[in-house]
C-alpha cells in the first residue's frame, strides 16, 4: 500500500504520478497522518470504472434471473447469435 502526504503530492507530483502509472495502484494521501483521498492513474481509474461497471451488470442479471427472467443455454445463445450475425 502507497501512503503519501499531501506536502509530498504538491512537491514531488511527477514522481507520485509516475509511481501511480508503474504500479497501477492506489496512493492514500493523508494531510496531517489522517487519510485525505486517493490519487491513481487514469488508466487505473478507467479500469476501475470498467470492473465496477460489469460488476453491476452481473449482479442485475443474477438479480432478475432470482426474480424469474427468463435464461438461455449457451447453445441457445450459440444459435441466436447464428441467426442474428450468420456464422
Amino acid at each position: 500500500m502507497n501512503i503519501r502526504s499531501s506536502a509530498e503530492l504538491r512537491n514531488k507530483y511527477p514522481e507520485i504520478s509516475e509511481l501511480a502509472k508503474t504500479s497501477r495502484e492506489p496512493i492514500y494521501i493523508t494531510i496531517n497522518g489522517t487519510g485525505d483521498g486517493v490519487f491513481m492513474s487514469m488508466e487505473a481509474f478507467e479500469e476501475l470504472e470498467e470492473s465496477l461497471l460489469m460488476r453491476s451488470r452481473v449482479l442485475a442479471a443474477e438479480n432478475a434471473r432470482l426474480a424469474g427472467a427468463r435464461t438461455y443455454t449457451q447453445e441457445e445463445v450459440d444459435e441466436r447469435f447464428k441467426q442474428r450475425y450468420g456464422g
